[in-house]
């Protein structure tokens, strides 16, 4: 990816707002806006954005299941599938 060619100033976004969603919905990649030089936001597509958002959660639940394997929290599958199937009888 180079991320030069996906910073621009708000100026560019201000003049060319339909030309700066039809790029981003059609690359994919998002765009940094910046003011006065710096970078103030990231203007993404719905699907990348919901992408970036699954894998987060995928790699917070990895996390939580890290800690709990270094904490000694774990049970065997026959004990979980036991548990699940006393669950669904109710």
């Amino acid at each position: 990816m180079q991320l030069v060619n996906d910073i621009k100033p708000v100026t560019y976004l201000k003049s060319r707002a339909a030309d700066v969603l039809k790029h981003i919905n059609e690359t994919h990649r998002p765009m940094i806006i910046t003011q006065n030089g710096e970078a103030k936001a990231v203007i993404q597509d719905p699907k990348s954005y919901e992408d970036m958002k699954n894998a987060l959660s995928l790699l917070k639940l990895l996390s939580f299941a890290e800690d709990d394997i270094k904490n000694g929290n774990i049970h065997n599958e026959g004990d979980v599938f036991d548990a699940v199937e006393e669950l669904l009888k109710r």
